[in-house]
């Protein structure tokens, strides 16, 4: 069952090492209005490219002299569906091939770039302050020297000319910290120390459209649902509005890793551009935008839209079992008796009935466990369900997930969780593993589900781009049919 609210697993946003400024909310410009959808358009999943539809080079002609604040659509995608009408009997892009770039900003180990490059995207500049992560993002991907800067991101704007700063890009990924907008985070908001980032994020998309006669023609913000409900919307409605200034609208969705792999992860994804409006979906309290996205959706002050999309997979009931590592791998380190009786004495009557109920089973069941303080004391907490929580950094006892092992007839084994399942839980199985755990289980702690990304890319970003999400009509004209 889909949840309605926007709970954040209530400490599953570590705090980071960004700092940035605060902003009062600028002024907004009118709300677009959208027209009447029809049935959403087929859309192909990557690497199969969609068909170019010819949507965008018609609607180019009409809108080439670009209203105040509304930037003509890139040059890059003129020139790609340009180049692709002039070939007869072209309709789709070679297989794989990887059609805009991307410049990814707050970049941590890299996984959001895993998702964006299984989905038509290219990563050719990424930023951040942490060196441990940056030293894991290096120790997966070959890229040049150049490729990752280590930087404080209220120096980049200043200095949008250097060599070291973002090159032209037609999508500008951010997943700027959330410790602020957090349940866990004091909820101080975009006025916060941390996800107060975001408006350096912005200050640098302006220069960059000063330096290049051109923002990205996408932004993508990535951070928890929180974001939405923060300040009771204002700070949602504060960054729309910046968005808005800059010459983009923004959509809204609500993605939960649980769709994609066994770990109950939501987060909240803006998609911003300032390309035509793809059709809208007139529904309301769906799957991607349920009922508590509504106050940032529905306000006319600002210019928002909701794209009509596909439906994303259903939350996945299990799955945990079959990714928990084998119990003799190296890599295991169960805890010693001493250690596990005294687990077991922090248990809750409810949750040792768990243990005990699936002791009875013949066949070895894994669950996931936090420790928690209620009331002052600490306790053990089992999950309910073969899913795991919420991954966190490594920070404090209370941050870090155990593996709790139960079969008839064997004794309770309990152990933290291991690097490469969090890799997995992240969908990310391959990664190169640095050699320490804790720097491990912080990078994937603190980043996002691959898969989830890859949903958004393949779904909603790429197809943007390409024009194969059909624009709504201008006053006077039909819909363009894909």
């Amino acid at each position: 069952m889909l949840a309605r609210t926007p709970s954040d697993d209530a400490h599953d946003c570590p705090a980071r090492v960004f700092r940035g400024r605060s902003e009062p909310a600028p002024s907004t410009p009118p709300s677009t209005p959208s027209s009447t959808p029809s049935p959403a358009p087929a859309l192909s999943a990557f690497p199969r490219s969609p068909a170019i539809c010819p949507a965008y080079a018609q609607r180019d002609a009409s809108v080439s002299g670009s209203s105040p604040g509304k930037p003509a659509p890139s040059r890059t995608i003129g020139r790609v569906t340009a180049a692709l009408a002039s070939v007869p009997g072209i309709t789709s892009l070679p297989s794989g091939q990887a059609l805009f770039e991307v410049a990814e900003f707050f970049a941590g180990i890299g996984l959001a770039r895993l998702g964006l490059e299984s989905g038509g995207f290219k990563v050719t500049w990424a930023n951040d302050l942490d060196a441990q992560k940056r030293d894991m993002y290096k120790g997966h991907f070959a890229d040049p020297e150049d490729h990752y800067i280590l930087r404080d991101i209220r120096e980049i704007a200043d200095d949008i000319r250097s060599p070291l700063a973002p090159r032209r890009a037609d999508l500008a990924w951010a997943s700027f910290p959330c410790t602020d907008l957090s349940l866990a985070g004091g909820r101080s908001g975009l006025a916060g120390e941390h996800s107060s980032t975001f408006w350096n994020f912005t200050d640098v998309v302006a220069a960059m459209g000063d330096r290049d006669g051109e923002t990205p023609a996408v932004i993508a913000l990535e951070n928890v649902n929180g974001f939405a409900t923060s300040h009771k919307g204002a700070d949602m409605k504060a960054a729309v509005e910046r968005l808005n200034k800059l010459g983009y609208w923004a959509d809204v969705v609500t993605l939960d890793a649980r769709r994609f792999v066994p770990q109950s992860r939501p987060r909240l994804f803006v998609v911003a551009s300032r390309l035509p409006k793809p059709l809208a979906d007139e529904r309301r309290d769906t799957e991607l935008r349920p009922s508590w996205l509504d106050r940032a959706l529905d306000d006319e002050s600002i210019d928002t839209h909701r794209t009509l999309l596909p439906e994303p997979p259903p939350l996945r009931g299990a799955g945990w079992t079959d990714l928990v590592d084998a119990d003799d791998d190296p890599s295991v380190e169960w805890w010693d008796a001493e250690r596990v009786a005294h687990f077991e004495s922090q248990l809750s009557g409810i949750n040792k009935a768990r243990v005990e109920q699936l002791g009875r089973e013949p066949e070895p069941s894994y669950r996931t466990a936090y420790r928690r303080t209620r009331g002052g004391v600490p306790a053990w907490e089992i999950r309910d369900g073969d899913v795991a929580g919420c991954l966190r950094t490594a920070r404090g006892g209370s941050s870090k997930q155990a593996v709790v092992r139960m079969q008839k007839g064997e004794p309770l084994r309990v152990r933290w969780m291991t690097a490469r399942e969090y890799a997995k839980l992240m969908g990310a199985p391959e990664y190169a593993l640095p050699a320490k755990r804790n720097q491990a289980i912080m990078g994937f702690g603190d980043a996002v589900c691959v898969d989830a990304v890859a949903w958004l890319a393949r779904h909603y970003l790429q197809p943007l781009l390409t024009g194969t999400l059909r624009p709504e009509p201008l006053p006077g004209q039909q819909t363009v049919s894909a």
